[in-house]
């Protein structure tokens, strides 16, 4: 099976990586042509365009920002329509509005192209070690097909219904990653200005109910101050901004949601747009004037 990928931004890279080094046979493009010559080094053929990516390969897969650039690699000139013949399947692993994966597959099957949408979670860490969490819409016979392709990506890959649910899934998780984090900030914030050790609050409850795997992600980051991204503030906007707009659209009130975009807003004012998510803290720590992080540290 030759696969293209278009994408190969902090997760694209190591996905694409995972394929090479599992045997694949990989066509990569992007516009940063030092990924694409780190891949070539891998083992990869390189692509000039999405097009020329496409009329290679059997299957394509795109990892790109947002749904303009999916727009724009899929249906753009020189993008993957233009080179794919009929009977190809897209596979779009970037998240994106759940009603653009909709309309892109509606333009898609003019052209006789297939697609599933198939969003990921998990962050850098996880693209690079293979574990992401994949959440699948489309037909489930390509899902099917696709499973042990994917499964070198991934720790779990889950069906969840037609083309558009895979996004739907992925912006549920954002929403209930978002308020984690927030949740998280809040407590260890509310510990610190009552004098007692955020540490050890986090470490006497990460075992029982409050417990998860964002608490255990994310609290070592904050107390450690490291806001090297993992995912990004301003990527996370990018992905409660698609969740506000998809639930608008179904009359589904997100108020939560609604807030923590304005938490991250107050956070890109200030700069903080390109930290971890992690960095929520940050907001916290500005309105209550105290730093969460052990005194050592500051």
């Amino acid at each position: 099976m030759k696969i293209g990928f278009i994408g190969l931004g902090i997760m694209g890279k190591p996905m694409a990586k995972n394929l090479v080094n599992a045997g694949y046979e990989l066509v990569v493009f992007d516009f940063n042509k030092e990924a694409v010559a780190e891949l070539v080094s891998c083992g990869a053929a390189s692509a000039e365009s999405g097009k020329e990516a496409a009329a290679q390969a059997e299957v394509i897969i795109t990892m790109v920002p947002n749904s303009p650039h999916v727009r724009a690699a899929v249906l753009g000139e020189n993008g993957v329509a233009e080179g794919a013949k009929p009977g190809t399947v897209l596979i779009d692993m970037s998240s994106i509005d759940p009603t653009e994966s909709k309309a892109i597959g509606e333009e898609l099957k003019k052209f006789g192209i297939e697609m599933l949408d198939a969003p990921v979670s998990g962050g850098e860490p996880k693209a690079i070690d293979g574990t992401l969490s994949v959440m699948v819409g489309g037909k489930k016979e390509l899902f099917d097909k696709y499973y042990e392709m994917l499964m070198v990506m991934a720790g779990s890959s889950v069906y969840v219904g037609e083309l558009g649910s895979g996004n739907v899934a992925k912006l549920a998780n954002q929403m209930v990653v978002a308020v984690n984090i927030a949740a998280i900030s809040e407590a260890l914030t509310f510990a610190k200005k009552a004098g007692t050790d955020p540490g050890l609050v986090y470490q006497a409850i990460r075992g029982g109910l409050a417990g998860s795997t964002v608490m255990d992600a994310k609290t070592p980051m904050m107390l450690e101050r490291n806001f090297k991204p993992g995912f990004r503030i301003e990527l996370h906007i990018k992905d409660l901004n698609n969740a506000l707009n998809a639930a608008h659209a179904v009359s589904s009130p997100v108020p939560l949601t609604g807030q923590l975009m304005e938490i991250m807003q107050a956070l890109r004012a200030d700069d903080n747009d390109k930290d971890d998510h992690s960095a929520i803290v940050k907001y916290y720590e500005k309105i209550a004037n105290i730093t969460v992080c052990p005194d050592k540290l500051q």
